[in-house]
């Protein structure tokens, strides 16, 4: 018989939650790196669309979904961030089965960052505002780079401290605690049809891309790129489902 008490690896994170994050990691780095070519200008578009996508279910699953993806279980005032954080400092970090306080602000700014980023994108590629605009397209893109990299820091430095790999954790989903802190239900019947959702996306803009060129400048050699990199952002996410799932 297994002792409650007993720490073991437990399942922590659904597959929904796993595959936004995978998805919101690989569109804001393709959309980061596509931002100043005009060559790449509807993959950089198609990805802003995705990050737009996927914040919202993730607002969505935030308040419906399982125990640790739900924004009441991880989210806690500055007292306990800043508690966390001398904790941290010490080398003595308090343990959480879920994101620890630190992290969990590092979620909230990043969500918000993302959503400032991709409504001043899609106000900018309508056409709607001015300079304005854009300055703070590039701002909240850059800004929400320098949070990724605190946050990836803080990720390296509670892994090392805890002795476990919390990368790993978010593509295994499993982490240390014991059983009846794990949840029960993996939820990968809707984590598959927000990935078919994000990979059919991805097919339309393809699709449409051939289009597209031929009615601006780049012409028939830039159709050829836009199938190459958008067939590399369908082929990622799909290789990488089994491992998530």
């Amino acid at each position: 018989m297994t002792n409650s008490t007993t720490k073991t690896k437990i399942l922590v994170w659904d597959a929904p939650v796993r595959v936004f994050h995978w998805l919101l990691v690989l569109s804001f780095a393709g959309a980061y790196l596509t931002a100043e070519s005009e060559r790449w200008r509807l993959v950089h578009v198609s990805l802003g669309y995705t990050m737009g996508g996927l914040v919202a279910f993730r607002i969505l699953w935030g308040l419906v979904g399982t125990r640790y993806a739900r924004f009441a279980s991880f989210v806690r005032g500055p007292a306990a961030v800043m508690r966390y954080g001398r904790a941290l400092l010490s080398g003595k970090p308090e343990h959480h089965v879920g994101h620890n306080p630190a992290g969990a602000w590092a979620i909230v700014l990043l969500l918000l960052l993302s959503i400032a980023t991709v409504a001043s994108g899609w106000a900018i590629y309508n056409e709607v505002g001015g300079n304005a605009l854009e300055d703070l397209h590039e701002g909240a893109a850059n800004f929400m780079l320098a949070v990724v990299g605190v946050h990836v820091a803080g990720v390296l430095l509670a892994s090392w401290l805890h002795r476990e790999n919390l990368v790993r954790a978010m593509l295994t989903g499993k982490k240390e605690g014991t059983p009846e802190e794990g949840i029960r239900w993996p939820w990968r019947p809707l984590a598959l049809v927000l990935l078919a959702a994000v990979l059919g996306f991805w097919w339309l803009q393809w699709q449409s891309a051939p289009a597209d060129a031929a009615a601006g400048t780049a012409g028939a050699s830039e159709n050829a790129k836009y199938s190459h990199m958008t067939a590399a952002m369908t082929n990622s996410p799909a290789l990488a489902a089994s491992t998530l799932l």
